[in-house]
């Protein structure tokens, strides 16, 4: 393919789903596969819906997670401006051209006028009520009304919209890059909208005009954007661009977990988990949605885990860098079905990446968080020991400093569970010999550790074995955790003595 040119245009009427970072992604990565350009345009014609701070939130989105635009409103570019309220001027000639060629036409009925045509419709039994080909020849508009009526409500400035004149048994076909073959028939469509009182463009011509004017080869959306595409099509037929009209690919929906319904901000409430990339805070309500930034999650896990919803490599590989991903992408391979969103399934990803991250990358912060938090101070040396000894059993950075705590703080209480099964009379003989022990060696390594409790515990009659769940006790109170003797390893062997001691002191009690 050749001057691929993909856009991205979100409303910013409030925070970024995740379905739309999900579509971000795709058009993104279908870019960068064929050389193109990821262009980024913000389609706030709808100014009753607009939300202060959504279109910077959009924008910081889509920096943290790595695929940021090519052309937008901070980047610029020679098809300008990239916000749909400044170009204003530009729609309403092509409004006018729809009219001036019977395509269109003047609207001038009332809010009350519209809703006693509904009314009339469901008194009638009519399944889908709305302003369409036949419904049109009862209201008052251009195609009523005689043109002197016309030209006077125009001239007396009286409220007006325009549009679009659906043409009568017609089949509209659109073959979609995911769906195929996508045919529909004009009875079923309405007379949308495409010119507001306001003078305002609706989404459906503004983003029409703007796909042909800023050379979009290939638009990429969300399913939910189906039901729209014959109209579409027939706005391309009817402002002659029909030759040049872009090829579409509407992306499967995303799902619930258990895959009754779309994912929405209610449904991932409940479910306990984000809905949002970064933490978004609701202007009117000032109520905090947490993001996935904020969670824990990585950009690249994130990212990783997004491009899979809808899409597969075809091969048993999950990990991709962006990197990888942009080089295996493939429309050919996007579902059709929905996509169930499997929180665990994110958190899998999050794992992966951050075993496979450079413990230093987390160390920095884990230092300024045991200082703000508990007032510890980490080395830096101990907070990389730390991020590695726990590396393997975290899901999230912000639990490695809880995690690592024990090596820092003494244990307050103990694993009844293991007190009642493990712990007797022998438990603080053998304990308070490896104690001994252990005190005269400062720096001692995991292995070195491991060896001289199994050989003092051997040397003086015990099986070692026995007491490996209580020495876990008496050093972090808990039955389970990571790796015991690199624990030691990270205190010293003089302080694990003295935890050990002071433990076994605290347990007699």
């Amino acid at each position: 393919m050749e001057n691929v040119r993909v856009r991205f245009a979100p409303s910013p009427t409030g925070g970024l789903h995740i379905g739309g970072v999900r579509t971000a992604l795709f058009n993104y990565l279908f870019a960068k596969k064929n050389n193109g350009t990821f262009i980024l345009r913000i389609e706030d014609t709808d100014q009753t819906r607009f939300v202060e701070g959504a279109e910077d939130y959009i924008k910081k989105t889509l920096d943290w997670c790595g695929i940021a635009p090519d052309e937008g409103p901070d980047q610029g570019g020679e098809y300008g401006p990239y916000r749909q309220s400044e170009r204003k001027d530009i729609y309403r000639k092509y409004a006018e051209k729809l009219i001036e060629d019977g395509n269109a036409y003047y609207a001038f009925d009332t809010p009350e006028e519209l809703e006693a045509m509904r009314e009339r419709l469901k008194e009638a039994r009519v399944v889908n009520p709305q302003y369409d080909t036949i419904t049109r020849t009862t209201m008052k508009n251009s195609l009523t009304l005689d043109k002197e009526e016309v030209q006077r409500r125009l001239d007396n400035g009286d409220p007006y919209v325009i549009r679009i004149k659906i043409p009568k048994k017609e089949e509209v076909r659109l073959n979609d890059m995911v769906r195929g073959w996508v045919m529909v028939h004009t009875e079923v469509l309405d007379d949308k909208v495409l010119m507001k009182s306001d003078g305002m463009p609706t989404y459906h011509l503004a983003n029409i005009v703007d796909d042909h004017l800023m050379k979009i080869t290939h638009v990429i959306r969300g399913e939910e954007w189906l039901p729209s595409a014959p109209l579409h099509v027939l706005l391309y037929r009817f402002l002659g661009w029909e030759d040049e009209m872009p090829q579409f690919a509407h992306l499967p929906l995303i799902l619930k977990p258990d895959g009754n319904g779309k994912l929405s901000k209610r449904a991932a409430d409940k479910a306990g988990f984000p809905i949002f990339p970064l933490n978004w805070v609701d202007p009117e309500t000032c109520d905090l949605s947490r993001g996935f930034k904020e969670t824990g999650f990585l950009p690249e896990a994130l990212i990783n885990f997004l491009a899979f919803l809808g899409w597969n490599p075809g091969t048993e590989q999950e990990i991709f860098s962006l990197e990888e991903l942009t080089k295996e992408f493939s429309e050919k391979r996007i579902n059709k079905a929905g996509t169930k969103f499997d929180f665990d399934k994110a958190k899998w990803f999050n794992q992966q990446y951050i075993k496979a991250t450079d413990s230093n990358v987390f160390a920095a912060d884990l230092v300024k968080e045991y200082k703000q938090k508990y007032n510890i101070d980490c080395p830096s040396e101990t907070a990389i020991q730390i991020v590695d000894l726990l590396k393997e059993r975290v899901t999230f950075p912000t639990e490695f400093a809880d995690g690592g705590l024990a090596i820092f703080q003494a244990p307050t209480s103990f694993d009844e569970k293991v007190l009642s099964k493990k712990w007797n009379e022998e438990s603080p003989k053998a304990l308070t010999l490896f104690a001994d022990t252990l005190e005269n060696h400062e720096n001692i390594s995991a292995e070195s550790a491991k060896t001289l409790f199994w050989e003092t515990l051997e040397s003086a009659g015990y099986k070692p074995g026995q007491f490996m769940q209580t020495l876990r006790l008496v050093l972090t109170g808990e039955g389970s955790g990571p790796d015991l003797m690199t624990m030691i390893e990270i205190m010293s062997g003089k302080k694990a003595a003295l935890r050990i001691k002071s433990s076994i002191e605290a347990l007699e009690k």
